[in-house]
């Protein structure tokens, strides 16, 4: 019930950096967190980063510390993932994806919990 457009992605080189965008509209009064997760080929979807709406607290996986950060505009109902120092391993659709419901912190990186989806956007990295 919250339509999500995610923007930014492309081709970079190993070292470079990158920044994603996602607009969600519709009803996003609900929202609770905006997240990022990402698919490569041949691996299963896992959890990037995800950001709570009423503090901006961020939550990261152990791969993209120090190198991700998100963060929320809620006047203009967006999340963005700065992506700095990228290696091909971060190769993926990136897709982002809203909660609607309060949860536990620790539930935010559970792909299960998160009710939207977007259509991703491709991130290519070269070597």
């Amino acid at each position: 019930q919250v339509q999500l457009v995610e923007s930014g992605g492309g081709l970079v080189q190993a070292g470079g950096s990158l920044r994603l965008s996602c607009a969600a509209s519709g009803r996003t009064f609900s929202v609770y967190a905006m997240g990022w997760f990402r698919q490569a080929p041949g691996k299963e979807r896992e959890f990037v980063a995800t950001v709570r709406w009423s503090d901006n607290i961020a939550y990261y996986a152990d791969s993209v510390k120090g190198r991700f950060t998100t963060s929320r505009d809620a006047a203009k109902n967006t999340v963005y993932l700065q992506m700095n120092s990228l290696t091909p391993e971060d190769t993926a659709v990136y897709f982002c994806a809203v909660v609607r419901h309060s949860i536990w912190s620790n539930e935010l990186q559970i792909s299960a919990r998160y009710d939207d989806w977007g259509q991703g956007t491709q991130v290519t990295v070269s070597s």
